[in-house]
């Protein structure tokens, strides 16, 4: 398998987890622990908890820090766990960061301040540093998050530059998920040090061979499986066919509202109608439109 000379690990897969709902639609921990732990049983390296298809901006920051307390106390193990914590207040964010790494996280996804747009470099970075500052001297692993469809503030190349160079020690790497290729491609090749996660995994093969980390992905909840045996495979002559595979499974899931298309496949695969629970304003799929993604997932599946 790949690997540089800065030893970046040769593929590792992460799902981005859903959040499942209780009636009143708090969080769901029964339900968040099993699927957790299925995850890291069917190929995921680790699991980011509470970032976009776990709906974390739908929950509040005490609902947040127990989803993470209710994994650790169903043994969970924490070091198998990536904690979203950017939020638009910071001290929101430094709040739920300083949690997980209470808790023994040590890897923060990180989504930069997104209600004001067309913010400065100097803005972003200074939010960075005032998180930074806030942890003190604890010893953490940052990725940040790059959604710009999403968060509408993207970190520019000079951002990514300037917190590397004054934070090495702690800015660990991106979860890309811009669907850019080529951004994904100057990220590796320009900050060899940063370790890049895609997060699509349409681009999960390209990503391995230039010398990326893996993948960050919502489709993982349920494509964890296949995504593992293209990180096995990756250069071997069944590679491009495994991810041909992923990127037409893929391709049916983004067609639809995303979150809920995941959760309907997996209620589905459980048997739990529950899992279709979302906080509003997002809702589940209606019926007919989740009889024909199962049809197309089984037949792109097969």
């Amino acid at each position: 398998m790949s690997s540089d000379s800065n030893n970046k690990a040769s593929g590792e897969i992460y799902a981005a987890s859903l959040t499942p709902c209780t009636a009143d639609l708090d969080i769901d921990h029964e339900r968040l622990a099993l699927h957790v732990k299925w995850l890291l049983t069917h190929g995921c390296t680790g699991v980011a908890l509470m970032g976009t298809t776990g709906e974390a901006n739908s929950f509040s920051r005490g609902q947040r820090m127990d989803a993470l307390e209710g994994l650790l106390s169903a043994d969970v193990p924490a070091e198998k766990l990536m904690v979203g914590t950017g939020c638009c207040a910071l001290r929101d964010t430094v709040m739920l960061t300083r949690h997980a790494l209470s808790c023994g996280v040590k890897d923060i996804l990180m989504l930069p301040p997104f209600y004001y747009k067309d913010v400065s470099d100097e803005g972003l970075v200074a939010y960075y540093e005032r998180v930074m500052q806030a942890m003190g001297f604890s010893t953490f692993k940052l990725y940040l998050y790059h959604f710009p469809r999403m968060s509408q503030v993207p970190f520019s190349d000079a951002v990514v530059a300037r917190l590397l160079f004054d934070y090495p020690d702690t800015i660990a790497g991106m979860k890309d998920s811009s669907g850019d290729w080529e951004h994904m491609k100057r990220m590796i090749r320009d900050f060899p040090e940063l370790r890049l996660f895609t997060g699509t995994e349409r681009h999960l093969l390209r990503v391995l061979r230039a010398g990326g980390a893996g993948c960050i992905t919502a489709a993982a909840n349920v494509l964890c499986t296949l995504a593992a045996k293209l990180v096995e495979l990756q250069d071997s002559p069944e590679a491009q066919g495994i991810q041909n595979q992923l990127t037409q499974a893929r391709s049916v899931i983004e067609a639809l509202p995303m979150v809920a298309a995941l959760k309907e496949l997996v209620a589905r695969e459980v048997a739990d109608p529950y899992w279709r629970r979302m906080v509003p304003p997002n809702v589940p799929l209606a019926y007919d439109v989740a009889q024909r993604l199962s049809i197309e997932m089984a037949r792109t599946c097969d």
